[in-house]
């Protein structure tokens, strides 16, 4: 996956797709994948402007048609231009997501010493819950210390759902179960 260079003003369009987790809205620009959203993601969470619905555009397109992939369990990795847009912390949590491989789990501890900040863990648990474009940079990956299951902006039924899809450690989605 690549990152697109940031640009001052986006337009960004928007596409609704159904999933096994709900109501996801799609958001993305000519720049690449902006935002994947809940059904009850809490308002402003992620901040985007989003100027008309696009069912066409084609990086919405590609983005559910990997989506639909991930889901019936044929997709491991996603291939999408993504279009970040946060702060320089924030964006280099997101980018350790996309580190963590398919069906395997990481804890804010060792997400904070792998970006550098080995003290920075709350502030990593914060930017991790602001992600967003959530399932294709794995936010649902991260877990608290014990292996439990924290925060998660889809719900931790959610969480624990796409963990079991992917065949992560047991442990973890049992502790929340």
């Amino acid at each position: 996956m690549t990152a697109a260079p940031r640009a001052t003003a986006k337009v960004h369009v928007a596409k609704t797709m159904r999933s096994p987790v709900g109501v996801l809205t799609l958001i993305g620009s000519d720049d690449g994948l902006a935002a994947i959203l809940w059904e009850n993601d809490r308002p402003g969470r992620v901040r985007r402007d989003v100027v008309a619905e696009d069912p066409t555009h084609p990086v919405l397109v590609a983005t559910e048609r990997q989506l639909a992939e991930y889901f019936a369990g044929r997709r491991k990795v996603f291939d999408l231009t993504l279009d970040f847009a946060g702060t320089a912390f924030q964006t280099k949590v997101w980018h350790a997501l996309l580190t963590i491989p398919f069906g395997e789990t990481r804890t804010y501890a060792q997400i904070a010493k792998q970006i550098g900040h080995p003290t920075a863990v709350r502030a990593v648990g914060a930017a991790n819950g602001r992600n967003p474009i959530s399932i294709v940079a794995p936010c649902h990956r991260v877990i608290g210390s014990s292996g439990a299951l924290t925060g998660f902006a889809g719900g931790l039924d959610v969480k624990a759902q796409l963990l079991r899809l992917e065949g992560a450690d047991a442990l973890a989605i049992r502790t929340a179960a």
